[in-house]
């Protein structure tokens, strides 16, 4: 094996989130292929039995092992990073352990996403809040969390136009897919020729994050973006793919020409050796009728970062009220792909040291 790759792991990794992660880490340029952890269920599973996705499992990791670990062993079996897919509720005190024994952990759980000093990063949006966790300490790892899966594309879309539009409130319904509740999800016979509007604790969390992530940093505490963002979310019945109805009610009247530009312009880590990161983060598509799940969740260049991008159609603006569309590929973006990503960033600012295989 080649040097200078940080061993890793994946917990939770039998799950939705969890196969993700193998997809995207089995070839990492920058991360060791992952051990996989999971619940010892009595028998030995590989990453292919419990293999759920639409794509085929890596080749390389297929047959790996998915096994149980206690943060001690992880830690005395030189494991640098992990990759947290653990459910909300489950891996809060897993995850501070993992900390305290030295491993950088990076987390797509809801557990520590408000806590002060743990970073809530979406790395375009927000990349300087990595400075809330301060300056590294001997024997203590660094803690990341990454948003709801609704927020990131949210955000995403947010981000370029805040300054020209400078919002009074952010309005936005959600059409979440299946894959948003995990494997196995929601049973059959209640999303079939339905939509549920109710999604337990998915309007407070995109309320709380989505201003927190577009906020401003003073030293080590978080000022709230001064707007509200009132959330609605529906269940729907697509598998991949989270789609959002935004009304923006603007504080300024930009030109609609100055809001194309901000959003054509937007790509903040142009440049930057962050391989999961696309180019450029925010599309816009053209079409009346996109973006669309099944059409659109994959957005995202380079290859590496198929899934990564957010979509943004549909766009009205009738001042003082912009409305648009937004679609992110909720499992990827706003999932295992934007937990890579911030560990691809705290790599690059040198929070993670080398490794050696």
């Amino acid at each position: 094996m080649s040097a200078g790759r940080l061993p890793c792991a994946i917990l939770g990794a039998g799950g939705y989130i969890g196969q993700q992660f193998a997809r995207l880490l089995a070839d990492h340029p920058a991360f060791a292929p992952p051990r996989l952890i999971g619940r010892d269920r009595g028998r030995r599973r590989t990453l292919e039995d419990a293999w759920v996705l639409a794509e085929e499992p890596p080749a390389d990791l297929a047959r790996r092992p998915i096994e149980p670990a206690t943060p001690a062993r992880l830690a005395a079996q030189g494991i640098r990073v992990v990759f947290s897919a653990l459910p909300s509720g489950t891996a809060g005190p897993i995850e501070t352990e993992l900390a305290r024994r030295g491993i950088a952990v990076f987390s797509n759980a809801a557990d520590h996403r408000l806590d002060p000093g743990v970073p809530l990063l979406v790395p375009e949006v927000n990349a300087d809040h990595l400075a809330l966790a301060g300056p590294p300490r001997a024997g203590r790892g660094l803690l990341v969390t990454n948003p709801n899966c609704s927020t990131t594309g949210l955000v995403l879309a947010l981000a370029p136009i805040v300054p020209a539009l400078r919002p009074r409130a952010v309005h936005v319904t959600t059409f979440q897919a299946l894959s948003g509740a995990g494997y196995p999800g929601v049973p059959s016979l209640a999303i079939v020729d339905n939509v549920v509007p109710y999604i337990p604790e998915e309007e407070t969390k995109i309320a709380q994050e989505s201003v927190r992530l577009l906020g401003r940093r003073r030293g080590r505490t978080v000022v709230d973006a001064p707007f509200p963002v009132l959330a609605s979310c529906a269940r729907v019945a697509t598998r991949d793919g989270h789609l959002e109805a935004v009304t923006v009610e603007a504080g300024r009247r930009a030109s609609l020409d100055e809001l194309e530009r901000a959003w054509a312009g937007f790509d903040p880590l142009a440049g930057r050796p962050l391989p999961t990161a696309p180019h450029p983060p925010v599309e816009r598509h053209p079409g009346v009728d996109r973006p669309q799940p099944l059409r659109d969740r994959w957005a995202g260049r380079p290859d590496r970062a198929r899934g990564m991008a957010a979509v943004v159609g549909r766009v009205r603006w009738d001042p003082p009220y912009l409305r648009f569309f937004v679609l992110t590929h909720n499992a990827v973006r706003g999932g295992a792909g934007g937990s890579v990503l911030n560990a691809e960033l705290a790599a690059e600012r040198g929070r993670l040291g080398s490794g050696r295989e």
